[in-house]
């Protein structure tokens, strides 16, 4: 993969699976010196990023925590591009559970 300016092009972006769905945002990234070896995606990372603004969203939103290998990331552009399904990573189960009354609202299904 070419080399990308990690604060601009990956970290706080969205993510989309393989199917091209939106499987949540990108929240932090693991490094072993300069190299990305992981995204942090779930509210239990908000914490370390967010302060005290962090700490309730994260107490509201839970301590859910996924790890997905650096070398599961498919494609950088617009999204983070991810090789395989949303639920094979352990993402988009709030977003499951939500859809039928989130379907409901006008323009919803855009």
């Amino acid at each position: 993969m070419d080399k990308i300016h990690i604060g601009r092009n990956v970290l706080d972006h969205q993510l989309l699976d393989s199917d091209g769905r939106r499987c949540g945002n990108v929240d932090d990234l693991a490094l072993e010196g300069n190299e990305v070896v992981a995204i942090h995606v779930g509210p239990g990372y908000w914490q370390r990023r967010a302060g005290l603004l962090g700490r309730v969203a994260g107490f509201i939103g839970g301590s859910n925590r996924v790890r997905i290998p650096w070398s599961e990331v498919e494609k950088v552009d617009a999204a983070v591009r991810l090789r395989r399904p949303a639920p094979e990573y352990g993402l988009g189960k709030i977003d499951d559970r939500l859809r039928p009354y989130l379907e409901r609202v006008p323009g919803a299904k855009r």
